[in-house]
């Protein structure tokens, strides 16, 4: 039979096409396998994330039970526990101090390797969370939100390597991207918030890194979120807004709201930024260095007698307060907003980890509240509370743009968000007049330094012992 016989050339046309339709299936195969482990780390995420807010809340839920017993007792249990506390972190946990947001920004400005994966290691992750879950219990003055950004990094970073040694890549994710993608992910998480963690991504995380922002990593944070969403509802964190616009002297206010949530916010993340070291007289910072539990002990004992003189409102995340103030409830105490900001700048000098998200937003409603009891009973409070949580988290890490989506998801105010953007835009540039660098970065660059350093040491090799003679 020739090779130009009809028979022999259907027979050629038909493996031909046999064979592109295997290639197309492989790679279908392939590209199934992958959008399935991505997923799966998503679900993960958004499990463990869970599961922190859970033990989050009774965290909060026990601390109110024995401070409204006997609030007196804060003085007793609040300055040895932050100093246990801090032993703990500095003997088992060093990078799990802080927010976490940090760690992970330092770890995406690192090279892959073992710096970058101490910074969002899963043993850290491990510990981050009983650490912090102990500290909200103790009653300081931190959030869950920063912790679940490290947790979900270091838990996506996890599962993209036990697939790796498994011969199951995931393509197109390179640690950097299985690091964001987990991050945003945990903040979404957290939050309820799915949009949230996509602007948080790309503005915060991709600010000063290189990130490939490929649509694998928008579908893994926005799975993340969406599961939360479909597990615990589509209910708003601080419920929903039932507030509108003023009808008159709405551009004042938010200007007003805007200034001073953006100077307050400036020093807020000035004072985050020195630390207690850095604030302190010169005179006292080599004790304060080499002393960090006692230094704990002392930023215990001020958070005690801050919570002590406003009836324990200050402890913890401070969510009751602030939903309360966003429903147009008056049933704060006097000078909440400023005690609230004092309390977490003591809490964060201690070391501990915890986060900062939470309690901002807290500190910007009760400053929202210190500008209605200022306005009059002409404006509506629920507006100024808004605005100014906003605006405060905004000035705090200059990142306004996610300021005003966590808020606006957050409490259900989509008509309010052009004045929330308005607001965070103008507190996060007056608060550059008061900390030039953004505090998260700020603070990256201190633990970036860290790993390498440990990194150089451990790969310096021993001397060799000295034989005696």
């Amino acid at each position: 039979m020739s090779p130009s016989h009809p028979l022999r050339r259907a027979y050629a046309g038909a493996r031909h096409l046999m064979r592109r339709k295997l290639r197309q299936i492989n790679r279908l195969s392939r590209k199934s396998v992958q959008m399935g482990l991505l997923l799966g780390g998503a679900a993960l995420v958004a499990l463990v994330s869970l599961g922190f807010a859970w033990l989050a809340d009774k965290a909060l839920e026990w601390n109110r039970a024995w401070v409204g017993h006997s609030g007196w007792l804060a003085l007793l249990i609040l300055p040895p526990a932050l100093a246990a506390l801090r032993w703990l972190t500095l003997r088992f946990a060093p990078n799990a101090a802080g927010s976490g947001i940090p760690q992970v920004i330092g770890a995406l400005s690192l090279p892959p390797g073992p710096g970058q994966t101490s910074l969002v290691s899963l043993a850290q992750a491990l510990w981050k969370v009983p650490l912090a879950f102990l500290g909200m219990l103790a009653g300081a003055s931190i959030g869950r939100e920063g912790p679940s950004v490290q947790v979900g990094a270091a838990v996506m970073l996890a599962w993209g390597d036990f697939w790796k040694r498994r011969g199951l890549r995931l393509r197109g994710f390179h640690a950097n991207e299985l690091i964001a993608a987990g991050a945003a992910g945990g903040l979404a998480a957290a939050f309820n918030a799915p949009l949230a963690g996509v602007i948080f991504a790309i503005e915060e995380l991709g600010r000063g890194t290189v990130l490939r922002w490929q649509r694998l990593v928008l579908i893994g944070v926005l799975a993340a979120g969406f599961l939360v969403v479909a597990v615990a509802g589509n209910n708003p964190y601080f419920g929903v807004f039932a507030g509108a616009p003023l009808s008159q002297g709405m551009l004042m206010w938010v200007l007003v709201c805007g200034a001073l949530n953006g100077a307050l916010g400036g020093i807020f993340a000035r004072l985050l930024g020195k630390g207690a070291a850095g604030a302190a007289p010169r005179k006292w910072r080599a004790w304060i260095r080499a002393h960090p539990v006692w230094t704990a002990f002392i930023m215990g004992l001020a958070l005690a007698l801050i919570g002590l003189c406003t009836a324990g409102s200050v402890y913890g995340t401070g969510y009751g307060s602030a939903a309360g103030l966003l429903s147009g409830n008056d049933g704060v105490p006097a000078g909440f907003g400023l005690a609230k900001l004092a309390a977490t700048v003591a809490s964060y000098w201690a070391g501990i980890p915890g986060g900062i998200f939470t309690p901002a937003l807290t500190t910007g409603a009760g400053i929202g509240h210190h500008i209605w009891q200022l306005a009059g009973d002409g404006v509506d409070q629920r507006v100024l509370v808004l605005l100014s949580m906003a605006a405060f988290l905004a000035a705090a890490t200059q990142a306004p743009l996610t300021a005003s989506v966590v808020v606006m998801e957050m409490t259900g105010s989509q008509p309010m968000l052009f004045w929330l953007l308005v607001g965070a835009l103008l507190a996060s540039g007056v608060s550059r007049q008061f900390c030039p660098q953004p505090f998260y970065h700020l603070a990256a660059g201190r633990f970036r330094r860290q790993a390498l350093v440990e990194t150089g040491r451990a790969a310096k090799p021993a001397a060799p012992p000295v034989s005696g003679s």
